[in-house]
């Protein structure tokens, strides 16, 4: 009678509590795992902020180079004779 009670306690815990908090840590690394590499993922979100700074730095390198062709643009056009 004694041997029965032993099998089915494990760690001092019941065969049944057992089972539950191991499927528990189970979905639980499942859900973390997800989160850490899913699609909405940590990950995705370090990418899309790195690309975004690419993305701003482009922006300047754009509007300054615009800033620069239009000056040129203009000093031409003041060059042409007014009909």
């Amino acid at each position: 009678m004694k041997d029965t009670r032993e099998v089915q306690t494990l760690a001092g815990l019941s065969l049944k509590t057992f089972l539950v908090a191991t499927i528990g840590i189970l979905l639980f690394g499942i859900y973390l795992g997800i989160l850490i590499y899913g699609e909405n993922s940590l990950t995705v979100l370090k990418q899309l902020k790195e690309k975004k700074q690419v993305l701003l730095q482009e922006g300047q390198t754009l509007k300054k180079n615009n800033q620069e062709l239009q000056k040129a643009f203009f000093e031409l056009k003041q060059l042409e004779p007014n009909v």
